[in-house]
């Protein structure tokens, strides 16, 4: 009788036949690591065309003390920025100065959510958030600073997976100052930690561990990493462990610090470990589920990112309406002409959209800790990512030649310095950072074909009883006969539509027929596809793209609903703020519409056809 693998078990729409023992293995893995609670969140009702607006309706609204708390950090910060940072500078020297690091040790900006029982500030995920949307609008490399020593270095996987003794033993060390770092990808290894070779071996009451880390941020800085090493066992080969390390410890050593486009005061290196050794009470979150503490950690951390993102978006919108009011060409301030104001306008809506995800994300956070927002984060962070990175090259387009000078060169002729020349390097990193956008889409569409994958897993699972497949057949075709057609009938967005401005509520009507929409097309493409849906990416990308777009849509909606009903804005804010917003829906109509069209194309066959031409493949 054959035996099914975890893999086919649990993903019996992954061709599996034709693939390597490594390409099974790492599959294998991430199956085994994945979060295995069902994802009922907003975001997952949209792919399965059912969204439930209550998740975002009201929008969350941040308690007067809290944001009071986040104001007075925030003012705190900005002082200390004002005062001893040159962001210009660090980019030329390619080094934070010492002073500024302590500096901001100082304030408590290394430990913003590390508990105030453990010496840190305590404060919220949105607070942190906001604090990451002004070090983007400031600095890259101080937010990536920051963001690397608290979203994915030693505090959020402490905070989420550490013992009472590991937290009382490095939170306060990590809320003082000292830097932390994260070690996962190697040479060879980057979302396919199957290929890890840094091991850690048993050795009586400690381990031992042997490897080389790449792109390791904030290793020349760092007192503590976490290090990702395999620790296999007979029962599990492929197992991996995360563990707390100390630098100073014998046999940690910094090979190379690496240089980068952007980020140029990145401490970014190239990190060894030789026969380094570790007690067992480091390892984090038990032996063997080092790639659930890594996933999980960077389920949050990516919150961070799209953050940051938002801060560089509103700098570079701010940037380009001073330059567009002020310069004038043909008679008018270049602002009036048409083709700069489609790309202000553009930049606009898609700023405040960004914003809004940002809150809502860090919101889900502030609820609940362990909130499972691993769909919601990885949305937030690609389609951030990516529309920054659009707003960034429309400032470079929009201040021409000022925005490809320096800063530096600016200044020293008497222009203004606005650094449109280093965001732009700075930014380009987003859309690699924490999970490129290609690996994004694949982890997005894997968790939006979850629902379908638990539906018809029994049926296709060959270790199971012939009796037990047919039952479960016959139950995924029941579901499917009810669901199916249910999706083609005339449904509106329900009571949600009620509490909207009522020049919004097209918007949300909107948005539930697209995502009825996207669940048939996902469900024809599993249909058409089978097993070779895996294969099909650039498909996948599209369908995950729809999904971004209404998410971030929904998210638009509700927070400016928010801000009419809860805010002291005038009639004239209301009016402008509403013409923002419907920008932004015809915007995402138009961009929706875009990827079904380019899915009739037969433009991706074509194209994998003619690059096994290029690479001789």
């Amino acid at each position: 009788m054959k035996t099914a693998t975890a893999l086919e078990a649990k993903a019996p729409l992954i061709d599996t036949s034709k693939m390597s023992a490594g390409q099974k293995a790492a599959l294998e893995m991430a199956e085994a690591a994945r979060d295995e609670r069902h994802n009922t969140g907003l975001a997952a009702g949209i792919f399965f065309g059912g969204p439930d607006f209550s998740k975002v309706m009201p929008f969350p609204r941040q308690s007067d003390e809290d944001k009071d708390q986040g104001d007075a950090f925030l003012g705190h910060l900005r002082g200390v920025l004002a005062g001893h940072a040159d962001p210009d500078a660090i980019d030329r020297t390619g080094e934070i100065p010492d002073k500024l690091i302590k500096e901001l040790a100082k304030l408590g900006a290394f430990g913003i959510k590390i508990p105030v029982k453990h010496g840190g500030l305590g404060l919220s995920q949105t607070n942190y958030s906001r604090a990451a949307m002004l070090l983007g609008g400031e600095c890259g490399n101080l937010a990536a600073l920051l963001s690397a020593h608290q979203s994915i270095g030693a505090p959020q996987p402490l905070i989420l997976f550490g013992s009472e003794e590991q937290k009382a033993k490095y939170l306060p060390r990590c809320a003082k100052g000292e830097i932390s770092a994260f070690a996962l990808t190697e040479k060879d290894v980057g979302s396919d930690p199957a290929r890890m070779t840094t091991t850690a071996v048993p050795d009586g009451d400690d381990f031992i561990i042997n490897g080389e880390k790449l792109w390791c941020t904030n290793s020349l800085k760092a007192g503590l990493i976490v290090v990702m090493a395999r620790t296999p066992t007979p029962e599990k080969p492929h197992a991996t462990s995360a563990f707390i390390v100390e630098t100073s410890w014998p046999g940690v050593e910094i090979l190379h610090r690496c240089r980068f486009m952007g980020l140029r005061a990145l401490y970014n290196g190239v990190v060894r470990f030789k026969d380094v050794r570790v007690p067992r009470e480091n390892i984090l979150g038990g032996e063997g589920r080092g790639l659930k503490v890594a996933l999980t950690t960077l389920n949050t951390g990516r919150i961070t990112l799209p953050a940051a993102c938002a801060g560089l978006a509103r700098r570079c919108l701010e940037i380009s309406c001073t330059w567009a009011a002020e310069r004038v060409q043909w008679g008018q301030p270049v602002g009036r002409h048409a083709a700069i104001s489609e790309k202000l306008a553009r930049m606009a809506a898609d700023t405040f959209a960004m914003e809004s995800v940002v809150h809502y994300v860090s919101a889900l956070v502030d609820r609940d800790k362990h909130a499972d927002v691993r769909l919601e984060a990885a949305l937030a962070k690609l389609w951030g990512s990516e529309h920054a990175w659009q707003i960034v090259d429309d400032t470079m387009q929009i201040r021409g030649g000022r925005g490809y000078e320096t800063a530096d060169s600016l200044r020293a002729r008497g222009e203004r310095p606005d650094p449109v020349e280093r965001l732009f390097r700075d930014c380009r990193i987003n859309t690699i950072f924490e999970g490129s956008s290609e690996i994004m889409r694949l982890f997005i569409a894997r968790e939006a074909l979850d629902p379908h994958l638990k539906i018809g897993a029994s049926a296709v699972n060959t270790t199971l009883p012939l009796k037990t497949r047919a039952r479960a057949a016959m139950k995924a075709g029941l579901f499917y006969a009810r669901w199916y057609p249910s999706l083609w009938l005339p449904q509106g967005p329900g009571d949600a539509a009620d509490s909207l401005h009522p020049a919004l509520r097209g918007d949300l009507a909107e948005i539930h027929r697209q995502s009825r929409r996207l669940a048939r097309a996902l469900f024809h493409a599993m249909v058409l596809n089978g097993p070779a849906l895996e294969r099909r990416q650039v498909l996948l990308g599209r369908l995950v793209d729809i999904g971004a777009e209404l998410f971030v849509w929904s998210a638009t909606l509700a927070r400016a609903e928010s801000l009419i009903t809860d805010s002291a804005l005038t009639s004239d804010d209301v009016d402008r703020l509403l013409r923002k917003v419907r920008y932004f829906g015809k915007l995402t109509r138009q961009r929706i519409r875009e990827h079904h069209s380019a899915m009739r194309s037969g433009l991706e066959k074509d194209a994998v056809k003619l690059a096994r031409d290029i690479v001789g493949a």
